[in-house]
């Protein structure tokens, strides 16, 4: 399984970018897919997550209202939708693939990951 980051750059606050991770490989056991970022000298931390099965989705209080996730099972790929950009959102953004329950972001437990793409918001 490989997940393939893309869509980041560089854009001026109040602006919007859409994330795309494109998955290859089988992915039948694998429910849940999650959006992270890392900021410069800060943990990383959970954006958001979507359930292939049914598509709900859950959001960090930070980009709810701002971000929205989603995903085409057809082409195998998920998205983050990002508006209304802040400088406080310029991290790198990784996708992250969840097959388990386990302790992380949403509950789950994340196995395969993107390489990361550079959101850079500038104010």
């Amino acid at each position: 399984v490989q997940l393939q980051a893309s869509g980041g750059g560089l854009v001026q606050a109040g602006g919007s970018l859409r994330l795309s991770c494109a998955v290859t490989g089988s992915l039948f056991s694998h429910e849940v897919m999650g959006w992270y970022r890392q900021a410069p000298g800060k943990e990383r931390e959970g954006v958001s997550c979507i359930s292939r099965s049914d598509g709900i989705t859950h959001s960090a209080d930070s980009v709810k209202g701002r971000f929205t996730t989603s995903r085409d099972l057809a082409k195998n790929t998920v998205y983050l939708q990002m508006n209304s950009l802040k400088a406080e959102d310029t991290a790198v953004y990784y996708c992250a693939s969840a097959e388990l329950y386990g302790s992380d972001w949403c509950g789950y437990k994340y196995d395969y990951w993107g390489q990361g793409t550079q959101v850079t918001v500038s104010s």
